[in-house]
């Protein structure tokens, strides 16, 4: 019986990884196509916005923050922040778009989710990986000193920002005002995301309140295992991962609401 039921699960989540890479194949030639650089433009998206950012933020303060390189620091926040935008506006009306694929018994609405958030989510990374190897290279990005906190920090964040979407994806489908908004939120969370500062450079007061942002406290845990010893850093990993437990049950709890009332074309 025992076995049984663990063939089933098997069987269940090879479908699931198949209805997944189906998707994100479909998505990918959806949203780039095949000609020029094709799916390689999920990594040029977020590598020149940080990468101007951090252009510009150097030539108007420096080359040096608290004795930290500018334009590390500039990177290692802006890329993560693109993240949470690219996810967020990706998951507005995402079931209108894709209803079409509710014929088949095996695609889930959850999957859209998965699908664009995994793509981003790979982008970002990408976008990482390539900025700082060339920054290294050119001795303006130092080699992570924590390379645990430094993944920790970025699926911490990543959690978080899934968990958003969860929610956002079926509150664009009860209302669609919220995609108006969308943007405005993305810009008025900018000062609680820890992007052009560290929660040691605050006053203790200014501090406690800054760290009761997610955002905050994953990105403290990024730039501590990029800097290590070299920057102090704040952090309490229960908050972004208990605020995503709680913000991804109402998500999920939407989304099978939606689900009952989404019209299939």
């Amino acid at each position: 019986m025992a076995r049984s039921n663990w063939s089933r699960l098997r069987e269940g989540w090879r479908i699931q990884v198949r209805v997944i890479h189906a998707l994100m194949i479909r998505e990918l030639n959806t949203r780039f196509g095949r000609e020029n650089i094709g799916f390689l433009w999920i990594m040029v998206e977020p590598l020149l916005f940080a990468g101007l950012v951090a252009i510009v933020y150097r030539f108007m303060n420096g080359s040096e923050r608290h004795g930290v390189g500018i334009v590390a620091f500039i990177v290692s926040g802006y890329i993560p922040i693109t993240l949470f935008r690219h996810g967020m506006s990706r998951s507005v009306s995402i079931f209108i778009a894709n209803s079409s694929l509710m014929y088949h018994r095996q695609v889930k609405i959850l999957d859209f989710i998965f699908v664009r958030f995994l793509i981003e989510l790979l982008g970002g990374m990408m976008a990482y990986l390539f900025i700082a190897t060339v920054l290294i290279a050119c001795d303006a990005f130092p080699i992570p000193a924590d390379l645990g906190l430094l993944i920790g920090g970025w699926m911490t964040y990543a959690v978080f920002t899934l968990s958003i979407c969860l929610i956002v994806a079926p509150l664009s489908e009860m209302n669609e005002v919220l995609e108006k908004f969308i943007p405005v939120i993305t810009y008025i969370m900018i000062p609680f995301s820890g992007l052009f500062t560290m929660a040691s450079w605050l006053t203790p007061s200014m501090r406690s309140y800054l760290l009761w942002s997610p955002f905050v406290n994953a990105m403290e845990m990024m730039r501590g295992g990029i800097w290590g010893d070299q920057v102090t850093v704040y952090y309490n990993i229960w908050n972004p991962l208990g605020c995503s437990l709680v913000l991804a049950a109402v998500g999920l709890a939407l989304c099978r609401r939606v689900r009952k009332t989404l019209n299939v074309e």
